[in-house]
């Protein structure tokens, strides 16, 4: 490593592993942060700026015939779940998958996955890709990463977001995956959702929980088993702008949040050649543990107390999952679990 100018680069004779490494890790973030503007752009100028704006528009009525997939599960392709680039990916940090229970596939499953981070990377390396293991880890279970309706709604990326099993978030979506006649059906829904993005910071162990009831009303209704899952790592992997509540940068992204639907976190990484800023993620380690199932007898219509009874048993599962394995990890031994 050399430092000019308070600027700490990396060096230039490196494995050729590890610049795969930073290749997978720079697509992934291409993908989340840049691809949706760059592709809808791409489409627009297809259609107003050239002669070939009838593919384009062949291509719309395509999106508009397949409008409803990523709500009726989506069309995942098993060539990009276990796409060598993946691998490459997971070693970035690296990130591990850890079971401690089995996931019987008579069940299907409701698995809340904890905390969002920034980008939610371990949720989508762990879930999102074979680069872990999941299918070799929960033989049986087809996990669907549920993430925002918006995303799949946008032209190209529509069709790019399903190849790794991923489906809109919406009541609609996650109930047409549990009422499937096959069993072995696990939602994955990053219970925080983009808001809690806002409070990842290094060294913070903080989870949007206390008024997150809908994950539950799912489980109940249709009597799929809830299993909590905390990402050790999940938020150092990027650093963020201080944002207190109050604060003018947190009013900002609130308003944002209103008139968009999703928060935008004001946040650096690391760069391709250099350590000290980018959108690169740091060279963190995720560590990933499953919890045991709570089983969930299903209630057609659950009442208020149901969802209270349900909600708190979960949130003493996930605190006892997460005081049992903190130690393992360094810089989480003397942490504390916090909800907001």
């Amino acid at each position: 490593m050399t430092t000019f100018l308070g600027i700490d680069f990396a060096p230039f004779k490196v494995p050729l592993h590890r610049r795969l490494e930073t290749l997978a890790a720079l697509k992934f973030v291409f993908s989340f942060v840049i691809m949706h503007t760059m592709a809808t752009l791409l489409v627009l100028y297809v259609v107003f700026y050239t002669s070939y704006y009838w593919l384009a528009l062949i291509y719309l009525c395509w999106l508009c015939y397949d409008w409803h997939t990523p709500s009726r599960g989506g069309r995942r392709a098993k060539w990009y779940r276990t796409w060598v680039l993946w691998r490459y990916f997971r070693d970035y940090f690296p990130a591990k998958l850890i079971k401690t229970h089995e996931l019987d596939p008579q069940y299907n499953y409701v698995i809340a996955y904890h905390p969002h981070g920034i980008m939610g990377m371990g949720a989508f390396i762990h879930f999102g890709t074979e680069a872990t293991g999941v299918s070799k880890l929960f033989p049986g279970i087809t996990p669907y990463l549920m993430i925002m309706k918006i995303l799949l709604n946008l032209p190209i990326v529509h069709d790019y977001y399903m190849l790794p099993g991923c489906c809109d978030v919406s009541r609609d979506s996650i109930e047409y995956i549990l009422e499937n006649s096959e069993r072995g059906n696990a939602c994955v829904i990053l219970v925080g959702g983009a808001k809690e993005s806002l409070e990842s910071k290094p060294g913070t162990c903080l989870v949007l929980l206390k008024n997150r009831m809908g994950f539950c009303r799912m489980a109940l209704k249709h009597g799929a088993h809830l299993v909590p899952v905390y990402s050790f790592g999940e938020s150092d992997l990027y650093t963020q702008v201080d944002n207190p509540e109050g604060s003018k940068v947190r009013c900002v992204q609130n308003f944002m949040q209103k008139l968009m639907g999703f928060a935008i976190p004001f946040f650096h990484g690391r760069g391709i050649f250099n350590y000290n800023f980018g959108l690169l993620p740091h060279r963190h380690p995720i560590n990933t543990v499953v919890g045991a199932p709570i089983p969930v007898k299903k209630i057609a219509e659950p009442t208020r107390d149901d969802l209270r009874n349900l909600h708190q048993i979960y949130c003493e599962k996930l605190k006892a999952l997460f005081e049992e394995h903190k130690v393992n990890y360094e810089g989480y031994k003397d942490k504390e679990l916090i909800y907001i």
